[in-house]
């Protein structure tokens, strides 16, 4: 019934089907930062952890009898960790950007969002009616610009700002002015930190902890735990009485089993490792942005090396070269980004070794379109 669209995405370069992972490939394409999704012996404590309760799943939503005491304990852990009020746990990142974005902004709000936040932000957007606009990636101007122009012509009665702290898909760190605007205009801040905690900083918080951001009541901190964290799910971070407004409005919390129990363990778990072996997991970020630089005169801000293509043709040789050559790497096509670019995770995991290997193959490689 939709064979010609089909037809018509690989005419475009832009089919996609899933594929089993190659494990005789070296992994540079998942957002497994810190190796984490490959430690047994992490895995193990998340089971003798979960051993210790007289149920192993959750059962139902969390308003309706499925908040377990391990929930409990991974929100008030990452919630003083991080330095906010409150937290509560959600099923994925997705369904976590879909709950703040949809429930926040009522009648009467507007939202500014980065023109390139996350699908799971861009996705509640049509419901949101005309209480929305994009504002030209991480630029400072134009957020400003539109906000003096949205409070004159409609008074609203809140302004939420969404942006990432790291950018999936560029590397891209947030501007550390648009916080400073976001108090300036009395403006909630939304921020999703899924590619950030765990990789940005000194005790691996994040973009909060980057730019030394001193948490305020306009703040909220969306994280997950299936990238650098090693597992699946999310939370969000917020004062006590946005955390309760998500409680009671935000579908996704209502309506939705509550988030696995094991995958919480792990992420507690996790979260525990990361902050007992910050220096180490440092040193490892650091040495292979070093790598990069030394390379390919690029500095990088994460672990996520974008490399420009000049069209889909080239972004898929690009990466069946590096197939061949043993690297598993993304070639990320639209509607994703709106041009083509491998994107190449410089994984903890992976030794220094393959990571200067892989990087001096891109940087010679006769397909490469940088």
């Amino acid at each position: 019934m939709y064979q010609k669209e089909l037809e018509a995405l690989k005419k475009a370069g832009r089919f996609r089907q899933r594929e089993i992972c190659d494990d005789s490939l070296i992994d540079l394409a998942s957002n497994d930062y810190l190796g984490l999704a490959h430690n047994k012996e992490q895995f193990q404590k998340a089971v003798k952890l979960i051993e210790q309760y007289d149920y192993f799943a959750p059962k139902s939503s969390m308003l309706v009898g499925g908040y377990h005491p391990l929930h409990q304990i991974f929100e008030n852990e990452i919630s003083i960790l991080n330095g906010f009020e409150s937290a509560i746990t959600v099923g994925s990142g997705f369904l976590a950007n879909m709950a703040l974005l949809e429930s926040l902004v009522r009648k009467g709000d507007f939202l500014l969002i980065d023109e390139e936040y996350h699908a799971s932000g861009m996705v509640t957007l049509p419901n949101l009616s005309s209480r929305y606009e994009k504002f030209a990636h991480n630029d400072i101007v134009d957020l400003r610009a539109k906000i003096i122009d949205i409070i004159e012509k409609l008074k609203p009665k809140r302004l939420i700002i969404a942006i990432e702290g790291i950018y999936s898909m560029s590397g891209d760190i947030c501007a550390k002015e648009i916080f400073d605007i976001a108090d300036e205009f009395g403006a909630i801040l939304i921020v999703d930190e899924a590619h950030s905690c765990g990789v940005v900083s000194k005790k691996f918080l994040g973009v909060f902890e980057h730019y030394d951001i001193k948490i305020k009541p306009n703040h909220i901190k969306m994280g997950t735990l299936g990238k650098a964290y090693g597992s699946y799910g999310a939370y969000i971070l917020g004062s006590n009485h946005i955390i309760s407004f998500l409680e009671n409005r935000a579908k996704p919390i209502i309506y939705s089993t509550a988030p696995s129990l094991f995958d919480i363990a792990l992420g507690l778990v996790n979260m525990r490792y990361i902050q007992e072996n910050s220096e180490f997991l440092r040193a490892e970020i650091n040495a292979r942005q070093l790598l990069v630089k030394e390379i390919l005169g690029i500095e990088l801000g994460a672990l996520i090396l974008p490399i420009w293509q000049k069209n889909n043709v080239d972004a898929i040789k690009n990466r069946d070269f590096l197939k061949k050559s043993g690297f598993f790497v993304g070639a990320i096509r639209q509607p994703t980004v709106k041009e083509p670019i491998l994107r190449v995770i410089l994984r903890v995991g992976v030794s220094l070794e393959s990571i200067k290997d892989v990087i001096l193959k891109i940087k010679d490689s006769k397909y490469k379109s940088i």
